[in-house]
């Protein structure tokens, strides 16, 4: 069972071991935002989905916290998000990067979370701490044709997308409000023109209230050719 472990804002470590990993889909609250990431995904030759919001569930081992992801061909892509995970102690907030096989998922959404990692950060807030101003938190991604991520993809804020606490009243419905659940928030729209089929992914959650910041970051790299 994948453990996770996050550094929080007092210094203190808290781990978790991933019991269900859930990616939500189509989750911003404003309806021209959902349909321009539909519209980002039909060009990609995705169908849309029966209904919004979405919720898929993932192999709970994809939850990872790594630098590098190893893919097997060119069309994949990440997609800035956050996410939430629930411990023993308490929920935590951490910026996380759903890497997602775009050639699998014009077959199926679901088949194409489970090709690669969600990557979360190895930083957290604890949710009640900035529960009271989280519309204000930057949402922010950078890709890079190196190993450095400099070009803007991806610039909101989590006022885009619905929240934490509308996530934790499905996650009771569905009995999965427990400490080792994580869910990712699903994603905002990509900026027109940027390649998103990049080496490098850089995603940044920053609050302006507290003045800190959560990130992931990590690099592609395609696997060799299979052999038959």
């Amino acid at each position: 069972m994948t453990t996770l472990s996050f550094e929080l804002p007092d210094g203190r470590t808290q781990e978790v071991e991933v019991r269900h990993l859930l990616n939500a889909g189509y989750a911003g609250r404003e309806q021209d935002e959902v349909q321009a990431h539909i519209a980002e995904l039909a060009e990609l030759g995705v169908p849309g989905p029966a209904t919004t919001p979405a919720l898929y569930p993932v192999s709970p081992y994809l939850a990872q916290q790594v630098s590098e992801v190893q893919v097997q061909h060119e069309r994949t892509s990440g997609e800035a998000e956050w996410a939430l995970v629930i411990t023993e102690e308490g929920v935590l907030l951490t910026a996380a990067c759903d890497h997602t096989d775009r050639a699998l998922e014009v077959h199926g959404v679901a088949w194409s979370k489970n090709a690669s990692p969600d990557v979360l950060g190895r930083k957290a807030w604890r949710l009640d701490d900035v529960r009271d101003h989280l519309d204000q938190i930057t949402l922010k991604a950078w890709v890079g044709e190196g190993d450095t991520p400099d070009t803007l993809i991806q610039d909101s804020s989590l006022e885009a997308l619905l929240t934490p606490d509308y996530w934790l009243d499905v996650l009771t419905q569905r009995g999965l409000n427990a400490p080792g659940t994580v869910l990712i928030s699903g994603t905002v729209a990509m900026a027109g023109g940027v390649n998103q089929f990049a080496r490098s992914w850089k995603v940044e959650m920053a609050d302006p209230v507290t003045g800190t910041s959560v990130d992931v970051r990590y690099v592609v790299e395609q696997m060799a050719e299979p052999i038959g």
